[in-house]
């Protein structure tokens, strides 16, 4: 049987007759375990070698020539991951207070020289190679998780709109008679909101905002979902009721079989240009905001009776309703999700849909670019940590002209 590859061990300490007992005790631990040892007696060669080789264990003597021994310790915690030794600090004075300090920064172990033997100095090392074996495991299985998250950000930053259409589509899209600016910031790498803007018409734009419950991969995987159901009910997109209950249908479907309720809001427009029309229904989402920069009106969209239908997945059979305003040259709608305003201040109040409606109203002669430039900068000084905790999503729309839709 071929031996075992010895594992490469730094004794740093000042006592020459101490290491040479180390030594002598890493030899009787053979043929269990072998070692590659090397021996220094200053901090300074310590970090020496440090940076020239590799070593699996690093036995410190807390009080060293030059440096103090949990000094050394923090130095090796700023070496690259898989470069840091698992470290038995060593002490002949050391109090209990030393230990937890040493434990605190890195330190796998702690034992008194006074009472080194055999049996604990093979617990020790045996024990810290395992911890440092199961932090190197734990460490790849984290980079290959965030490896991932990297790519399903990709993915889904790819399920958004990279360019706005132009209405009509001859038009460039600084001449278009819609026109759009938003603002997305997931919490995490990956969120649960989404939103669409697709052409139906070469006057009638579709526009989509949706909120899954939570946020992270789960709610990620329901926005991919989302948006197939998008491009297969794109034939009914024109009805905005239609739309929802059929994307509704299909969620449900899908969804029915998880073993945890998964909703989601959702907002949906179709702002016509050639109608001078804004068609939209609602499934449990804030109401967008319509701005009237003629008269400096700033409103909620409007429904009967109540204010939307039931969020999305959660009733297989629900109907949504279509509704209807008039939509003029120069109004703005903003649609957004509820990570905007469900912001916390200092005092636990939050932001809430008044503040984020009158700032709107504030500034609506702005351009939509410039005032959620503005408006963001607002509820980020209003937060109590000066950040969002939920997924953000703003999605402007802007009549620039009313044109006859094509025959």
């Amino acid at each position: 049987m071929a031996a075992a590859t010895p594992i490469p061990l730094l004794v740093v300490d000042d006592n020459e007759q101490f290491a040479a007992l180390l030594f002598s005790l890493l030899e009787a631990m053979q043929p269990d375990m072998t070692f590659a040892t090397r021996w220094v007696d200053t901090a300074g060669k310590a970090r020496a070698e440090l940076d020239q080789q590799h070593y699996d264990i690093v036995l410190l003597d807390n009080k060293l020539p030059g440096a103090d021994g949990l000094d050394i310790l923090l130095e090796i915690g700023q070496l690259p991951a898989d470069r840091q030794p698992a470290v038995i600090m060593l002490t002949a004075t050391g109090t209990e207070a030393i230990a937890v300090q040493a434990m605190k920064r890195g330190a796998k172990d702690y034992l008194s020289k006074l009472d080194i033997e055999l049996p604990a100095l093979t617990r020790a090392i045996t024990g810290a190679l395992e911890r440092r074996r199961l932090e190197r495991e734990v460490r790849e299985k984290n980079e290959f998780l965030a490896a991932d998250l990297n790519l399903a950000r990709e993915i889904q930053q790819a399920f958004l709109p990279q360019h706005y259409p132009a209405f009509p589509r001859d038009r460039t899209p600084a001449t278009s008679a819609l026109q759009f600016t938003h603002r997305y910031e997931p919490a995490t790498a990956v969120g649960g909101d989404f939103f669409d803007v697709f052409p139906l018409s070469d006057t009638e734009a579709g526009i989509l905002v949706c909120d899954v419950m939570g946020h992270g991969l789960r709610a990620a995987l329901v926005t991919a979902i989302l948006r197939g159901l998008v491009e297969e009910l794109m034939p009914v997109a024109r009805d905005p009721g239609r739309f929802l209950t059929e994307i509704n249908r299909g969620l449900h479907g899908v969804l029915k079989q998880t073993r945890r309720p998964l909703f989601t809001t959702a907002c949906y427009l179709v702002a016509d240009v050639g109608r001078a029309q804004l068609r939209y229904a609602n499934a449990g989402h804030p109401s967008p905001l319509h701005v009237s920069r003629a008269t400096g009106r700033v409103a909620p969209l409007a429904f009967a009776e109540q204010d939307a239908g039931p969020a999305l997945a959660l009733m297989p059979d629900a109907l949504y309703q279509t509704f209807e305003t008039p939509l003029d040259a120069s109004d703005l709608v903003v649609a957004f999700t509820d990570g905007v305003f469900e912001v916390p201040g200092p005092g636990g109040e939050l932001y809430g849909e008044d503040r984020l409606q009158n700032a709107i109203r504030q500034r609506h002669a702005l351009g939509a670019e410039a005032l959620f430039t503005e408006l963001l900068a607002e509820v980020r000084q209003f937060a109590a940590n000066g950040s969002f905790s939920d997924d953000i999503c703003l999605l402007g729309i802007e009549t620039r002209e009313i044109i006859r839709a094509v025959a």
